[in-house]
């Protein structure tokens, strides 16, 4: 992996079609029921295997059909070391079935925790290039040394980083929006000189941002502060937002964002819509319906 994160992403998108990623968090209570024995008195070892199963079958739904998906990490680590295996192996699976991985790990430390991280996620095994993520989302509080070697790494190995900036959750505000300018004006233009030295052929950094599209007027607003920078955009689907809200996200011509969705694609089965659907005749609908909306959305900014 040494070329360009944002020009991967970029050929990624173009040849999926659309900028569709689906969030790879493996709920073990909202399981299908084929998964079931995993809900209830089963031992961390059958909870991360039936998390793994679970999550391969939904990476084969997938493949050829989006160019990205997003493993949350907090969900493979409740199980423990095993979990940690669970997480590789679905790393892995996506990564042979040519989809980008996206790790979301949230993880913002002083430079030295900074760094095993950075090798843990965007390194990994040199034996085993396919357990490692393209790139990975990361907390900026601490400032510039706790980002500064991920950018490194990226630098080195051709990975990416998605720094939080204006998240989706509704408690973000209370430090996002503090100050003037607001804490998370501030964050973008820090995301924006740390990305100046990551620009791809195509123009777009392989340091990113990471803003929800349930704020949908400072989507718009950070799109235009941030040309060079790719988005990562959560909060559509399950967290209320639809396609009119991510619009804004997109650069001229649809390019520069993925927009995220997890539960409203994973477990669609449990909405009352699919109720008499299997769970992957559920998730390829909802996922149908995503790839239509978001496809409107990028052909409305090339027209």
């Amino acid at each position: 992996m040494t070329s360009n994160f944002a020009d991967r992403l970029e050929e990624a998108v173009s040849r999926a079609g659309n900028p569709c990623l689906v969030g790879l968090d493996p709920h073990v209570d909202l399981l299908p029921d084929e998964f079931a024995a995993a809900r209830s008195g089963a031992t961390r070892s059958e909870r991360a295997a039936a998390a793994a199963d679970f999550l391969c079958e939904v990476i084969d739904l997938v493949a050829g059909r989006i160019p990205a998906v997003k493993p949350q990490s907090a969900l493979f680590e409740v199980h423990g070391a095993e979990g940690a295996m669970a997480w590789e192996r679905v790393v892995r699976a996506a990564r042979d079935a040519n989809l980008l991985v996206i790790g979301d790990v949230k993880r913002g430390d002083i430079d030295s925790t900074a760094r095993a991280y950075a090798r843990a996620f965007l390194e990994g095994d040199p034996k085993d290039p396919s357990s490692r993520c393209d790139a990975v989302t990361v907390n900026p509080l601490l400032g510039t040394d706790s980002v500064k070697p991920f950018l490194e790494t990226c630098s080195r190995t051709g990975a990416g980083v998605y720094v939080l900036v204006r998240t989706s959750n509704p408690g973000g505000a209370l430090f996002q929006e503090h100050g003037s300018p607001p804490l998370y004006e501030r964050i973008a233009d820090a995301v924006v000189e740390w990305g100046r030295g990551l620009i791809g052929h195509g123009g777009l950094s392989s340091v990113g941002a990471v803003v929800g599209a349930t704020h949908p007027a400072e989507l718009a607003s950070l799109r235009a502060r941030m040309p060079s920078v790719p988005f990562l955009i959560p909060g559509y689907g399950a967290q209320g937002a639809g396609a009119a809200d991510v619009a804004g996200g997109f650069l001229p011509g649809g390019r520069g964002a993925l927009v995220n969705s997890s539960r409203a694609v994973l477990f669609a089965w449990r909405e009352p819509r699919f109720a008499r659907m299997h769970w992957k005749d559920a998730t390829r609908a909802a996922l149908d319906e995503m790839i239509a909306a978001l496809t409107a959305v990028t052909a409305a900014a090339r027209a």
